[in-house]
């Protein structure tokens, strides 16, 4: 089932109404990422302010949370002694049957298999595991002849959830940003039907359209087809073996060698469907009451004419859903903004809410999360932030601006007008007004990194757009930056302080110097333009005061948050025992083949970001841990490109990291995916300079980059896109409106031809016209279809399929590999297996 986006707060109304001190507390299952953890601090804060009991558990992958499943999710069961209850899933579970993971679809539980569970499923990753949103709740499917079977339809029409739904049963219920209403229709016409169906055995016969015809006439001749077919009698004789060896199979789903669940299919029936779906049939074909006659023309159609029909129309429906699941990865809407509307909804945002709704927003672009998924973005001219999501993340950000200037109006007391006066300026802040101000800016912050803790100098030399257009790797794109900075009159010596001592003089006029001279050097979205009547304050960035302890930016905070869940606020970590050590040490050996300790580490740095999210000292003290991962990645990508160790496949290009000073950094998979999109954008650029499009078509060229973890004897394999394909709504609106031009001129000359044929007709009497429009018919139908698969192309178009072509090697070669991240182009690879595992990759498709 699936919420709309308009009914957004009506379970968590309901939960409010209902709890009482001796409800149970709702389990909030979290991802270890920043989107997810802001998300979970915007929940709890709900939930604190409603007396609701929570509790929190984070999880790092798919073996995590099949053992939250068992552990704490299936005690709350009914039939186990529990009281049911609520589970929150907050950035997991939305590729997968969630519900198989959990452990909540045993039918052998009885009527409600869910156990008065329900599951809400929050996550921004695509596509969905459809039997989440559209397969009911699990005990409608096992007892449709319930007396309220009607009311429950009533509640969920076609899996949607209708305003007088009671959420007082278990099942699994999606939040849903808008995309399922609007662009999932096919999709769930599709999955419905194949519910609907009775079982069918495809034994992979070929249907053509002359299906009709030969079925005829070998009815009429006598003639028997080559291959064994069961009947409808003989089906409905084995229907029990049929269904008992359904149950002893495990559900459909995707796997890797290390059993990790991925996805499954609704081409499982329940048994009751079958039965009537036969009884129906028997019906149907029993004879009439006497004194009537069918209409001696009308023929009966045969069985096996049927189940022809019925094969055909599922094989229809399945190449829907295939197409679906094999589109590739996608982001939609972050889910701390979707938890903010959810508190709009209410009437309870305030100025902490809307903080972490925007620094979840903001960190999506350090991860390369976009419209195509974990690939590096195609940057727009507004500078800033607004790389991310095209059109439609331009739209959720000026949303927040809006609610920064709502919640945020200007102060009464400031006669001097100073903020004001530093906004119309464009200076960045770095400091609040008064001891208390905690008010959040809008602000026209550069692509620098951590400009405000750093020096000018160091936060442009570690910015990736800017080291992948000047080429800061080499000699002489550093000498280009010190050319820049000569340009705009800035000495290195001035440069080089921390940028809170610069002088007040050149910080003020560093913007304008920018807007000046950075076009010169190809970096045109490096700060965002004027405000303008036209454009407002598009690309503007997002700041916040903590008087006069600090000043982040909100993609300050998403770097230092994302820095402590990947290397840890002191780096010092706990094992099995519950003594520290240090992890970099090389002399300390550590036997963790199956990472649960590496897991466990984890899990505690995601306490730590938990609490440094709510504490300005905290985020200080954690500063020097972000600054050493990016001189990490700034010289760990260097020494890639410098020593030429970049190779390029068939598919893509690859590169190992296996030695050098911080290679033990790069075994977090987030870690090694920031250092992914560093290298990917720097190639990226090459390319554009030496070609003058990206590679591929203009998709990009997607890079495998691999971290060795020498303890643990893997390869930590991440797949990116090449920042080509990214098809905004301006763009897609743009094209569909070229096709319905050339629709219609198409059509006017049509037209014209008739015409023109209707006269030859009239003068000559001929019937050659007949002939030509039957093949201008037919080639106007072909270009129809064209068009048609150009729009269908466009869905999917430059999509990271790093998931699916992972999951194809792992069927097809007997490597060892680990899929259990929730970003599905990560994988664990055997250290002696990783050539065979890259080689079987090249030959596969990993871009949309």
């Amino acid at each position: 089932m699936y919420l709309p986006r308009s009914l957004i707060s009506h379970l968590y109304q309901h939960l409010m109404h209902t709890n009482h001190s001796q409800s149970p507390p709702v389990l909030i299952l979290v991802s270890l990422e920043p989107d997810a953890l802001c998300a979970c601090r915007i929940l709890t804060a709900l939930f604190r302010r409603d007396y609701i009991p929570h509790k929190i558990h984070p999880v790092s992958g798919y073996n995590d949370l099949a053992a939250a499943g068992e552990q704490l999710v299936q005690p709350m069961k009914l039939q186990l002694g529990g009281s049911g209850g609520v589970v929150v899933c907050l950035g997991v579970g939305g590729m997968v049957d969630v519900s198989a993971v959990l452990g909540l679809d045993n039918i052998s539980d009885g009527d409600d298999p869910s156990g008065g569970v329900q599951v809400w499923l929050i996550d921004a990753r695509r596509p969905w595991n459809l039997g989440n949103v559209f397969a009911g709740r699990p005990e409608d499917a096992l007892q449709p002849t319930d007396g309220n079977a009607r009311s429950r339809a009533a509640d969920v029409r076609n899996g949607q959830i209708q305003p007088s739904y009671k959420p007082n049963q278990g099942g699994v219920i999606v939040y849903d940003d808008g995309d399922i209403d609007e662009d999932m229709a096919q999709e769930r016409e599709a999955f419905l039907s194949l519910l609907k169906m009775p079982h069918v055995e495809d034994d992979g016969e070929v249907l053509d359209d002359s299906d009709g015809a030969s079925e005829l006439s070998s009815s009429v001749n006598g003639e028997r087809h080559s291959k064994k077919r069961k009947s409808w009698s003989d089906r409905d004789d084995n229907d029990e073996d049929d269904e008992e060896e359904e149950h002893r199979r495990p559900r459909q789903r995707r796997r890797s060698n290390s059993s990790s669940t991925l996805r499954s299919s609704p081409t499982r029936t329940p048994r009751h469907q079958r039965r009537d779906s036969h009884s129906s049939n028997a019906s149907s074909s029993s004879p009439r009451a006497p004194g009537s006659s069918p209409p001696p023309s009308i023929q009966q159609a045969s069985p096996r004419k049927l189940r022809r029909r019925l094969l055909r129309l599922r094989r229809k429906h399945e190449a829907v859903l295939h197409k679906y699941y094999s589109l590739g990865a996608t982001y939609s809407e972050p889910i701390s903004s979707l938890l903010y509307s959810l508190a709009e909804d209410l009437g309870r945002e305030d100025n902490d809410l809307l903080w972490q709704a925007i620094v979840g927003v903001s960190s999506l672009e350090l991860y390369g999360r976009s419209m195509t998924g974990v690939g590096i973005s195609a940057s727009l001219d507004a500078g800033g932030s607004a790389g991310w999501g095209g059109q439609r993340g331009e739209r959720i950000r000026q949303v927040l601006r809006d609610e920064v200037r709502r919640l945020n109006p200007p102060d009464p007391n400031d006669t001097s007008g100073e903020r004001e006066r530093g906004e119309n300026s464009g200076v960045i802040p770095c400091h609040g007004l008064s001891p208390t101000d905690t008010a959040i800016l809008l602000s026209p912050e550069p692509r620098f990194l951590l400009i405000r803790h750093w020096s000018l100098y160091e936060s442009m030399l570690h910015s990736p757009y800017l080291a992948a257009r000047l080429h800061i790797w080499s000699d002489v794109g550093r000498k280009r930056l010190h050319k820049l900075l000569a340009k705009m009159g800035i000495s290195l010596s001035q440069c080089k302080q921390n940028y809170t001592h610069m002088d007040m003089d050149l910080k003020r006029g560093l913007r304008q110097s920018l807007l000046k001279y950075a076009p010169m050097y190809g970096l045109d979205g490096l700060v965002p333009p004027p405000a303008s009547a036209g454009r407002g304050k598009e690309g503007w960035g997002f700041v916040r005061c903590w008087g006069w302890k600090a000043c982040l930016s909100a993609m300050d905070v998403g770097v230092i948050i994302g820095a402590i869940l990947e290397v840890g606020k002191s780096g010092i970590q706990t094992d099995a025992t519950g003594k520290s050590y240090d992890p970099r040490d090389p002399t300390r050996e550590i036997f963790d083949e199956d990472g649960s300790l590496e897991s466990q580490a984890w899990v505690e740095r995601f306490w730590e970001a938990y609490d440094a999210l709510g504490n300005i000292e905290s985020l200080k003290a954690a500063l020097p841990t972000a600054l050493h991962l990016h001189r990490s990645i700034l010289r760990t990508g260097t020494s890639l490109i410098e020593k030429r160790q970049i190779a390029h496949l068939r598919a893509f290009r690859m590169a190992v990291v296996k030695d050098g000073p911080d290679v033990q950094l790069f075994t977090h998979p987030a870690a090694l995916t920031k250092l992914a999109l560093w290298v990917g954008e720097a190639i990226a650029e090459q390319d554009r300079e030496q070609r003058g499009k990206l590679g591929k078509g203009g998709k990009g060229m997607p890079l495998v980059l691999a971290g060795l973890n020498e303890k643990r004897g893997v390869y930590v394999v991440v797949g990116t896109g090449g920042g080509g394909g990214v098809l905004d709504v301006a763009a897609r609106e743009k094209r569909r409106q070229k096709i319905e031009d050339k629709a219609r001129r198409k059509e006017e000359r049509r037209q014209e031809k008739e015409r023109q044929r209707e006269e030859r007709r009239e003068k000559e009497g001929s019937a050659d016209g007949e002939d030509e429009e039957s093949e201008e018919d037919e080639d106007e139908e072909e270009s129809d279809d064209d068009d048609d698969d150009d729009l269908l192309d466009e869905k999917g178009y430059g999509r990271n399929r790093f998931g699916n072509a992972f999951q194809e090697v792992v069927d097809e070669i007997n490597a060892r590999v680990r899929i259990d991240s929730f970003e599905h182009c990560v994988v664990e690879v055997k250290k002696e297996d990783l050539s065979g595992f890259l080689e079987s990759l090249s030959m596969k498709a990993v871009i949309g």
